[in-house]
């Protein structure tokens, strides 16, 4: 593998774990506070029909993305009400919004655009399109670190950068601010936030709209930052995915960048190599394409150490009277 095949697939694993990483930083503040959330992908799939669909109609790729966190906010507020104010089960709940955003995205798209569930094809003001940084072409000539710069580090949409920088802001918000004590403290044990007169129904709901804005982002980057349109199903299980990058890093944001860092990479080599010879075995494309899926079966298997989950994960918080 030369320098540059190698810089093109490090460029491309960091675009393709961008939704992945969003989407599990989402993840990490909903169930670091106790509420457990497998409707990831009904979230992103939302906000990505509705980011583009406004996308669509304004021309712009801000006006769509706002409008794909509010969708994702309004399923994460539905996932709240019926977890957290109803004390529902919160696995049914997610699976609910999974299906129920799968059905709405289609038939909403259909009666909208009469595309067969699809949105129209974005132009350049509807979508997010990459930033060159200072001297980027200049630099490209200069061995090794010329093309890392000009294609690893720059030339990615705004919405790259920002989750990027959302695994610090993570790290800070929860391990360095009074309000990520109190939430972390929440998932652990909620009555003993209770009793120091903290609300807990106020920091999970707090979680769970975090939640729903990174989601709103994952899902907007997906159809206005990595595609040009919404078409049927395109989130393609990567919530899923999150959740198990999610539990491979143990609940904590920079392991969470390197899962899936891990994960957009296999992604990358799967898109880059349609197929590999080996000793004359082919190896079929379908299995590079897999990957990603095999290495989530693998970690939800339990093949890479126990991963204990907060305490109080699933379980609705009833206040003794």
């Amino acid at each position: 593998m030369d320098i540059e095949i190698a810089v093109q697939i490090a460029g491309s694993s960091i675009r393709l774990a961008t939704p992945l990483l969003l989407a599990c930083l989402a993840g990490l503040y909903s169930e670091r506070a106790g509420i457990f959330d497998i409707g990831l992908e009904g979230k992103m799939l939302a906000a990505a029909f509705m980011a583009a669909a406004v996308a669509a109609v304004s021309g712009s790729a801000w006006v769509g993305l706002l409008a794909g966190v509010a969708a994702s906010v309004a399923f994460s507020l539905i996932h709240g009400l019926a977890s957290i104010t109803l004390k529902g089960n919160q696995l049914i709940s997610g699976v609910a919004i999974n299906f129920l955003a799968s059905g709405l995205t289609v038939l909403i798209g259909q009666n909208w655009f009469q595309m067969g569930g699809q949105t129209p094809q974005l132009l350049a003001g509807g979508r997010f399109m990459g930033i060159n940084f200072p001297l980027s072409e200049s630099l490209d000539e200069i061995p090794l670190i010329g093309p890392f710069y000009s294609h690893v580090v720059s030339g990615h949409n705004i919405l790259v950068y920002i989750a990027l920088l959302a695994v610090p802001t993570t790290w800070w918000i929860l391990f360095r601010t009074r309000f990520g004590l109190r939430l972390r403290a929440v998932g652990e044990n909620p009555g003993a936030v209770d009793t120091a007169g903290i609300s807990v129904v106020r920091l999970r709901y707090s979680a769970v709209l975090i939640c729903g804005l990174l989601c709103g982002i994952s899902g907007a980057y997906l159809s206005t930052g990595m595609a040009a349109g919404f078409v049927r199903e395109m989130t393609a299980g990567k919530g899923f995915i999150a959740l198990a990058a999610l539990i491979f890093a143990k609940w904590r944001p920079w392991p969470a960048l390197g899962a899936c860092l891990l994960f957009g990479f296999l992604e990358a080599i799967g898109i880059r190599y349609q197929s590999i010879d080996v000793g004359g075995f082919v190896i079929p494309v379908q299995f590079m394409q897999a990957l990603p899926y095999i290495l989530t079966v693998v970690i939800l298997a339990g093949f890479v150490g126990k991963a204990i989950p907060p305490k109080a994960g699933g379980k609705p918080y009833v206040k003794e009277r």
